[in-house]
């Protein structure tokens, strides 16, 4: 069916169904928290007038001074389930003024990373695997570090697993058991040769007695000596 227009289309808009009403989502409430309120970790997240952290000496054989690796920590949704805590700025400070230009730099890098959220714990294995061109040095306990940047990492890493952001993977269900097996075999055979030591008469360290069999031959006067037998290779 034609239809005549009579004056000048100024606008027009296209004819649809009409949508059935979609009720409005629920805002699930917790302890007075709604989801919507629930704050995360992002860059634009204010610095608290008050931050709790830690503070982790590195002491390296590269410098006579230590350096205090001081990172700092925010609270986010205190008081309720969803608290969390998470790092939020890291300050290294030494008496050795050498390395300070990149450690500022390091510094802020890390804090700008902290503040962006997400999953930070990639920092670690970034830092970790920074090796110096002149060699690496072993800390106290024996753990070798390949570079004094690393070293600031593994203090990372250490408060990482302090609040709880990493964890340890563990052995599976057959390293376990192996571990277990051998540890029980170390024990058995501690526990014999304590009971040896206990029940023998003779010094610890005596050699075996060709003639009577009997590990109680020392060196007495420059020979060999049973002290069971009496034995000498003197004569």
């Amino acid at each position: 069916m034609a239809i005549k227009i009579g004056s000048k289309i100024v606008s027009y808009d296209v004819a649809k169904e009409e949508e059935p009403d979609v009720a409005a989502p629920e805002v699930v409430v917790d302890e007075g928290l709604t989801t919507a309120d629930v704050i995360h970790m992002h860059e634009k997240l204010e610095r608290p007038e008050m931050l709790i952290g830690s503070t982790y000496k590195v002491k390296t054989p590269l410098s006579e001074h230590a350096l205090y690796v001081t990172i700092n920590d925010v609270i986010l949704n205190e008081g309720t389930e969803h608290q969390l805590r998470r790092p939020f700025e890291v300050f290294i400070n030494s008496k050795n003024m050498d390395h300070f230009q990149w450690i500022v730099a390091l510094t802020r890098i890390i804090s700008a990373v902290f503040r962006k959220g997400g999953d930070v714990t990639f920092l670690v294995d970034e830092l970790r695997s920074v090796f110096d061109p002149r060699g690496g040095y072993f800390k106290k306990g024996g753990k070798y570090m390949p570079s004094l940047v690393a070293e600031i990492g593994d203090a990372i890493e250490c408060h990482l697993r302090m609040i709880g952001m990493l964890k340890d993977d563990g052995l599976d269900e057959h390293q376990q058991k192996l571990v277990e097996e051998k540890r029980a075999q170390f024990e058995a055979s501690n526990e014999i040769a304590n009971q040896e030591s206990k029940s023998a008469d003779f010094p610890a360290g005596s050699q075996l007695c060709g003639k009577c069999t009997t590990k109680a031959v020392i060196k007495m006067d420059g020979c060999m000596t049973c002290l069971n037998c009496g034995d000498s290779k003197c004569g």
